[in-house]
């Protein structure tokens, strides 16, 4: 039997090429002749330069001291593909991941790195940009990268403004003039997987902000600064559109990238797809295991998994998920092409537990197991 591995990351806990070997080594103790292919994957979050990296074999990685969310000096990695685009993942930069619970705060946490990573790059001469913006710590609208970058965002005096949302309620006028040169001879292809526009019930500062520390009184004041700022720079950039598709993505940082830079907003998943092969695998293949670390009615709706299955189908491959935890939406899936859904939590455990990453490597692997001994006794050698 042959089966490609697709896994997402389960996120605070694995990565997607963790999960995917979780699952080889499951179906290899139920079946030690099977065939079992494990793809790295992303959508635009933690884990994309790797996945990049993984289907790429011409590619390299480029170590920066950039700026975290709050101003340590950190080591970021960017990708250069063998076609010479360079993929750049926010995360590494500007995540949540880099920081400890107590340090969550929308209001002070910056983008800065981002723009020292696409300002390294430019100065070494590349062009072509894949930047994957989620798991982003910050609701700045992307002014710490611009800021970067060269534009004016400027107070009421004329200075630059300071980090975070705080910095942003206090914008009076923005500048391009200054901008880095080589900018206008770039192009920026966004990889994101939510669609949200910048302000509004839907937008950065109400859905994804108190996930990032802050209060709901924080996330409507945040929310009414956005829209002002969002005025402001449509003053001076006139196509700047706060309710294009993804421009809430990454605490405005989508805005940022398609108003200032005229990034073009694609599914994470489908650039990768579009790149590394795995549908070729998967044409051949007898089954398509996916999964991420919450499956649920968002899943269906153009997550990582979903993403997979739809190719899948293209081939009418049977697929399967296999996730932490699975929700009573989580039956939305099948629409989306999953066949069947598995959770891989086999006793009560606490989220701490169940996320720890040993604990969730073995029960990846032990349902993964009792999958292909399933498939094996039932399909592959029927009785």
């Amino acid at each position: 039997m042959k089966t490609v591995v697709v896994m997402d990351s389960f996120k605070e806990s694995l990565t997607s090429e963790e999960a995917g070997e979780a699952v080889r080594r499951g179906i290899l103790a139920a079946d030690g002749d099977a065939e079992v292919l494990v793809y790295p994957f992303a959508d635009g979050g933690e884990g994309t330069v790797d996945a990049f990296c993984a289907a790429d074999k011409g590619s390299r990685k480029i170590r920066v001291p950039v700026s975290d969310p709050v101003g340590r000096t950190i080591e970021a990695e960017y990708a250069i593909l063998g076609d010479g685009s360079v993929v750049i993942e926010i995360a590494q930069a500007a995540g949540l991941c880099l920081l400890a619970d107590d340090e969550r705060d929308p209001l002070g946490t910056t983008t800065r790195g981002v723009g020292q990573l696409i300002r390294h790059a430019l100065e070494g001469g590349y062009r072509q940009f894949i930047i994957a913006i989620g798991g982003s710590a910050t609701n700045d609208c992307g002014i710490g990268m611009l800021q970067e970058l060269g534009f004016g965002i400027l107070d009421a005096k004329g200075a630059p403004v300071g980090a975070g949302a705080a910095g942003m309620s206090l914008v009076k006028n923005v500048t391009i003039d200054n901008a880095l040169p080589h900018l206008t001879d770039c192009s920026f292809t966004i990889a994101c997987d939510v669609t949200n526009p910048l302000c509004g019930d839907n937008g950065a500062s109400r859905v994804f902000s108190p996930q990032k520390g802050a209060s709901a009184a924080q996330a409507e004041l945040m929310d009414r600064w956005m829209e002002d700022y969002a005025r402001i720079v449509q003053s001076v950039l006139p196509g700047a559109d706060p309710a294009a598709k993804g421009a809430g993505a990454a605490g405005g940082l989508g805005f940022a990238l398609q108003a200032f830079l005229g990034g073009r907003m694609i599914s994470g998943a489908e650039v990768l797809l579009d790149r590394c092969g795995i549908g070729q695998e998967i044409a051949s293949a007898d089954l398509v295991i996916t999964g991420e670390g919450r499956i649920d009615g968002q899943t269906a709706m153009g997550k990582a998994p979903a993403r997979i299955a739809a190719a899948a189908k293209k081939y009418n491959k049977p697929v399967i998920a296999i996730g932490g935890c699975l929700t009573k939406d989580a039956v939305n899936c099948h629409a989306a092409g999953i066949d069947a859904v598995f959770p891989i939590v086999p006793d009560p455990l606490s989220g701490a537990e169940a996320m720890n990453k040993d604990t969730a490597k073995e029960n990846i692997a032990r349902t993964a197991c009792e999958l292909a001994r399933l498939i094996h006794q039932f399909i592959i050698n029927p009785v």
